[in-house]
């Protein structure tokens, strides 16, 4: 792809190895997302998720910015828009089989919001804005904010980000759990892709099937989470357990030490 054409591309993927970073590409528009261009960030969500090479996803945006939302000059003028994470089709309808990770500068707000929430994982440079900026002109969220948002950070932090439409800095995200990585300006896409290539070295079934269980257990009894927990650690007992158990014994990652070169 030349340069020109991927400046043409509202969404832009980059492979490195087993990670690919997708890449909001309106930076004019502060990233903000027309109907066209949620339409390709589903197809390259998809793209990602169906390819069995690659492994842990890392979202962000082009221009210093995350993304702004949905573009409102088209919403203006046609309401039949799909709406992100309802709508079946919507990019942010469920979540990926893999993990992905937000890599957040400038601002994360309305709909960009919704894409952090989207993420598993949330890291923020030390500037970046979040808020549901959408409040004051009448835009419902429709991204996925209401539903995810609670469950992240709790009702009552998230009723406040809902109704008042208050900008929330990267240090207040962080003392809430909205993000749980801050970086200087101009490091989120960096450090979201190192820790990625660390996520995706680990052995995937147990890293999978753990995930897995955790987004399960949300509205679960305990014993009902306690089971599907059972029931999803059994691939990796089966295939993963004992080999990385005789690594340890052999003296592999002793002291917390995570390198396996």
């Amino acid at each position: 792809m030349t340069q020109q054409e991927a400046k043409e591309q509202k969404i832009v993927s980059q492979k490195n190895g087993p990670v690919t970073t997708i890449i909001l590409n309106r930076p004019d528009f502060r990233n903000a997302l027309d109907q066209d261009g949620s339409e390709q960030l589903a197809r390259h969500l998809k793209e990602f998720d169906t390819d069995e090479n690659q492994k842990v996803a890392v979202l962000t945006g082009a221009g210093g910015f995350f993304c702004a939302g949905a573009d409102l000059k088209e919403t203006s003028k046609r309401a039949d828009y799909k709406a992100w994470a309802g709508h079946p089709e919507g990019p942010l309808h469920k979540p990926l089989s893999k993990p992905i990770i937000a890599a957040v500068a400038g601002h994360a707000v309305a709909g960009g919001l919704g894409i952090a929430l989207y993420c598993d994982i949330r890291i923020a440079e030390e500037d970046a804005i979040f808020g549901v900026f959408c409040r004051r002109w009448g835009v419902p969220m429709s991204d996925g904010t209401p539903t995810r948002l609670p469950r992240i950070i709790g009702m009552g932090p998230a009723m406040d980000m809902m109704l008042t439409g208050e900008p929330v800095t990267a240090q207040q995200a962080k003392e809430i759990g909205l993000v749980t990585r801050i970086t200087k300006k101009g490091g989120a896409r960096e450090a979201a892709e190192k820790l990625a290539l660390q996520i995706a070295s680990y052995p995937p079934i147990a890293m999978l099937s753990d995930r897995h269980a955790l987004y399960s257990q949300d509205g679960q009894s305990e014993e009902d989470a306690l089971a599907e927990e059972w029931r999803s650690a059994q691939e990796a007992q089966q295939k993963e357990a004992q080999i990385g158990a005789a690594r340890f014994a052999s003296g592999e990652g002793r002291h917390g030490n995570f390198d396996r070169s």
